[in-house]
């Protein structure tokens, strides 16, 4: 889905996607997901021109992954300050690494697309 993304859109996003987490038997995933979708529409927000993203929700055999796509071309950083202090920006991201399973970033041909993926809980065999 094609988006303008606003202040606000973050709540819609995350309504959206808990509604997928739960039809898919995912809801363990809710927090995780919600919290690095938030992020990443975040930056789009602050840092794309226009706020304009597609958001691609998907199930897979392993779990969830999220791709959000923007028309900005500038590379996705991380803040890593000096003696490991914080920087101003890109603290979001590293809120993104620590929640999901793996996340990264490709160039587009019209712009960048940032994902995250989270795992779907395994489930031990009942015990007899």
């Amino acid at each position: 889905m094609g988006f303008t993304v606003g202040e606000h859109s973050a709540r819609h996003m995350r309504r959206i996607l808990r509604i997928y987490l739960a039809s898919w038997g995912l809801a363990g995933l809710t927090h995780s997901a919600e919290l690095a979708l938030t992020e990443l529409v975040s930056n789009v927000v602050r840092h794309v021109p226009g706020r304009g993203c597609s958001v691609l929700i998907l199930c897979g055999p392993g779990g969830l992954r999220v791709e959000v796509t923007d028309c900005s071309r500038e590379p996705v950083r991380v803040a890593r300050g000096d003696d490991g202090e914080l920087g101003e920006g890109g603290r979001g991201l590293l809120l993104v690494e620590a929640v999901t399973d793996r996340w990264g970033a490709e160039a587009t041909a019209a712009g960048k697309t940032v994902w995250f993926e989270c795992d779907a809980p395994r489930h031990e065999p009942a015990r007899t």
